[in-house]
């Protein structure tokens, strides 16, 4: 595609200032079956509001979708009206899941310009989405698997939405998300690491290799990518050699190939975001009680009522700069492949290093159950 020279002299004058400017995430466009059953899980169990409809009534013909907000978090969940539609065709591959990771920029026009000059590969072309909510541009590019990633430059809410008032969801405490992680497969992690280094300017915040992240049966190795600022975080994980078959093998196995494994969003308050998630029957993951005994002897100073975090599963990690305490969901769909994490963060920078055998572990005693270890 030919580029007008008033956006290539943006995308260099933005380059020159900052490798790659990013505001944060925008939001997450979800892909399922049933896009009115998959808002109604979120709404029900997580609390989200549905903001806005876009489908058949408002002049869109082969999809629909809901906007779902809650805090600075904003999912789309989209749905087709027949089974030849890449959304199908999608949900046929993969099953329900994210498909794109879309990432708020200051010029979408002039981001897509300096991917493509970083060897990113397009996905869409730069377009204006205008309403009486507002106007955004939008481009994208391709990612790990069939995943993409949106530029959007916008003033307010996302358009393209018909508004709806939601009088009936009760949010959670859930604020923004704190970061997105991808599964890749085996000896691909490097080359994904490689191109947010090339074409996003990210650099490595942390590497966990397969002593690490490892039980006695299965290991994997993971990189975490960010923007410099925290902002965005995107770990990558992929599969180590291990007695058994690992939690990131069973996902590439059902998901067919790379994706976005789990969300993590944070919140001020996790005993009581949890304590409404297990009274609206959200699964969460369970630990052993030698858990705790090891936690409350590494960590005996933290400011936590124990007994309600051992009543609700929840883990806790500290580092050099305060501590974190979080817990992972059970899978969202039939399928083994995406689910949740929720995280409160007191200080701490990390990812739960002190957890991952007591988490991996758990996942190996889902694994099980399915037969799939």
């Amino acid at each position: 595609m030919s580029v007008d020279h008033d956006t290539l002299a943006r995308a260099k004058a933005m380059a020159a200032r900052d490798s790659f400017p990013i505001k944060g995430f925008s939001h997450l466009e979800w892909w399922v079956g049933n896009a009115f059953q998959t808002a109604q899980v979120f709404r029900s169990l997580l609390g989200f509001k549905i903001a806005g409809y876009r489908g058949p009534e408002t002049g869109t013909r082969e999809t629909a979708s809901y906007l779902l907000e809650q805090g600075q978090i904003r999912f789309i969940v989209t749905g087709a009206m027949g089974p030849d539609h890449p959304v199908s065709e999608h949900v046929h591959r993969h099953g329900p899941g994210v498909h794109d990771v879309a990432i708020l920029v200051p010029d979408a026009e002039a981001a897509f310009e300096i991917a493509l000059e970083r060897g990113a590969e397009a996905a869409t072309k730069p377009h204006v989405v205008e309403d009486a909510r507002g106007r955004a541009v939008v481009s994208a590019i391709q990612a790990y698997g069939d995943t993409i990633h949106s530029f959007v430059e916008r003033e307010g809410d996302l358009p393209g939405f018909e508004p709806r008032h939601d009088a009936v969801a009760r949010p959670i405490g859930l604020e923004f998300i704190d970061h997105v992680v991808a599964n890749v497969e085996l000896g691909k992690m490097d080359s994904w690491v490689e191109f947010y280094e090339r074409v996003f300017g990210f650099t490595l915040l942390k590497h966990f290799d397969d002593d690490a992240i490892s039980t006695k049966y299965t290991a994997l190795m993971s990189k975490v990518m960010w923007d410099g600022t925290g902002i965005v975080k995107l770990p990558i994980n992929e599969p180590a050699e291990g007695l058994k078959r690992s939690q990131i093998d069973e996902y590439l196995q059902f998901y067919r190939g790379a994706g976005v494994q789990h969300i993590a969003m944070h919140t001020s308050n996790l005993l009581a975001t949890v304590g409404e998630t297990r009274a609206r029957g959200l699964d969460t993951l369970t630990v052993p009680a030698a858990y705790y005994e090891d936690v409350w002897q590494r960590m005996s100073g933290l400011d936590v009522d124990r007994s309600k975090v051992e009543d609700l599963q929840i883990l806790l990690d500290q580092d050099e700069g305060g501590y974190l305490l979080q817990i992972f969901t059970r899978m969202l769909q039939d399928r083994p492949t995406v689910f949740f994490e929720f995280i409160e963060r007191r200080g701490a920078t990390g990812f739960g290093k002190g957890n991952f055998k007591a988490l991996f572990e758990a996942i190996e005693r889902e694994q099980e159950k399915r037969g799939n270890l």
